[in-house]
């Protein structure tokens, strides 16, 4: 069992950053390929980022260039670095853990799940 902690979301003005943490708790996180979704109020929930237990990375075309996804293995932490940030990044940022060895673009690709942290961003 994975339990996953987001933090670090907020108001910013765009063109802003704001840097999200995912802090999982167990020892195998190393193991866990990571995922990062957004849900926005009366949308469904879309895949921003992935990241492989290697730390390759996958990007939504929608935020490629602008977001960038990291891990720290010794903290067993991911990052979602989010800079330029626009009016539609609004949204209910989730990272997510994978119990096979596949980080997928699709929510049903993942296992675990966070409670979500707030991003606002102010035209």
């Amino acid at each position: 069992q994975v339990q996953l902690v987001e933090s670090g979301g907020g108001l910013v003005q765009a063109g802003g950053s704001l840097r999200l943490s995912c802090t999982a708790s167990g020892r195998t996180f190393r193991n866990y390929p990571m995922g990062w979704f957004r849900q926005a109020p009366g949308q469904e929930r879309e895949f921003v980022a992935a990241i492989t237990r290697s730390g390759g990375t996958d990007y939504a075309d929608s935020v490629k260039g602008r977001f960038t996804s990291s891990r720290d293995n010794a903290k067993n932490t991911v990052y979602l670095q989010m800079n330029s940030l626009k009016p539609e990044d609004t949204a209910v940022y989730y990272c997510a853990a994978s119990a096979s060895f596949y980080s997928g673009r699709y929510a049903h690709d993942y296992d675990y799940w966070g409670q979500g942290t707030q991003v606002t961003v102010s035209s």
